[in-house]
């Protein structure tokens, strides 16, 4: 296989060092990301404060954000965390009525789950649907969710072995009983094309340091803008305002759209990180980079069956995203083994997740494949 990103690889300068596949928990950095982290450094350094030119660099960050899924950037807030865009949905619903259930998945990060659950004290019931084999099967989406349900939550792409779900046909599914539909996007965006107006999604949320090549501490929440109008959230701040700069503390509205959504400010050195890191993925394609994941899955599934590897991961790959997961019974310590051999990769509960992103080679994944069959079989 010819490898396509060989001038975008040199953008990574950790790729001469080390072998990172750990896409699925941190990216790679780039040196667009550390040059543009370096100008913000700048500003505070040498203007110590420069708040027009942070908020246009936010701001560009949403509008990359909203191109990467087919958007509006006013169907976007940036908040700091994929729990807080989760809060902040969940206290905007009213759970007093006959319709208060929250369907949620047994597959979704736990986090995620701990924000419906903590909704119960407001007149939540929230059901879990379970895996089988490790997948969700649609028909247990027809089967759980009803005439009750509120909100209907979903990981795009499993966290645990990168299942990834048909978005478009739960949403069907979900739209017909009247729930609304909560995409948990943050093990997705970035490798896997995400169309919010084609999948029908009403909420959507993903931080940016996985597969959108960023940094901890930002996330953007798409809310459709119709949805977003009918909602009055309990978690607010200064930019959640129509008019933050008014100053006015005793009049309290809302903005209009997602930006309603948003709480204090934003995470600016984070907005500087995600305008760069996000502008490179709308440059290179998400679509060549799905492809090109996808080859990769391919390699890594009949490489680590070949080495005698046990591999948690859907092997049909229309239901598989980047991430390939080797069952490894103390995968913690193989993480820490790897890691001292120069790759790195993730460990969760289980699994060793091997996450290329588009700047890894075929012999790459293969290498950490070989490393996983050389552990001691006691590991």
């Amino acid at each position: 296989m010819t490898f396509p990103f060989a001038r975008e690889r040199e953008y990574f300068p950790i790729l001469h060092e080390k072998i990172q596949l750990s896409s699925c928990s941190q990216s790679a950095l780039s040196m667009q990301v550390q040059e543009a982290i370096a100008a913000y450094v700048d500003t505070l350094r040498y203007a110590g404060m420069d708040w027009n030119l942070w908020m246009d660099k936010v701001e560009e960050a949403k509008g990359q954000f909203a191109r990467l899924i087919n958007a509006s950037p006013e169907e976007i807030a940036v908040l700091s965390s994929v729990s807080d865009c989760a809060s902040s949905v969940a206290t905007a619903l009213d759970f007093s009525g006959e319709r208060n259930q929250i369907v949620t998945t047994e597959m979704d990060f736990p986090s995620i789950g701990h924000v419906w659950l903590a909704q119960q004290k407001r007149g939540a019931q929230v059901q879990f649907i379970p895996s089988a084999d490790s997948v969700i099967p649609l028909e247990y989406y027809s089967e759980s969710v009803n005439e009750q349900t509120l909100i209907t939550s979903i990981p795009h792409v499993s966290y645990y072995n990168g299942f990834k779900q048909d978005v478009q046909q739960i949403a069907q599914i979900v739209h017909e009983k009247g729930s609304y539909l909560f995409v948990d996007a943050y093990q997705s965006a970035g490798s896997v094309k995400i169309d919010v107006k084609a999948m029908d999604i009403d909420f959507l949320a993903a931080g940016v340091q996985k597969y959108m090549l960023g940094i901890p501490g930002i996330a953007f929440l798409y809310v459709r803008k119709e949805v977003a109008e009918k909602l009055t959230p309990v978690v607010t701040g200064w930019f959640g305002r129509v008019s933050p700069f008014a100053f006015d503390i005793k009049h309290l509205d809302f903005a209009q759209a997602a930006r309603r959504f948003e709480t204090g400010t934003p995470p600016m050195i984070n907005g500087y990180a995600a305008a760069a890191s996000i502008g490179m993925l709308n440059e290179i394609g998400v679509d060549r980079i799905e492809a090109y994941l996808q080859s990769l899955s391919r390699t890594a599934i009949a490489y680590a069956q070949e080495k005698g590897l046990r591999v948690m991961s859907p092997l049909d790959l229309s239901q598989k995203a980047a991430n390939t997961a080797i069952y490894i019974p103390q995968a913690s310590k193989a993480e820490a083994i790897l890691k001292e051999k120069g790759i790195l990769v993730s460990a969760r509960n289980d699994v060793i997740r091997i996450a290329p992103h588009f700047y890894n080679t075929e012999q790459e994944v293969k290498a950490a494949i070989d490393a996983l069959a050389a552990l001691p079989a006691n590991l």
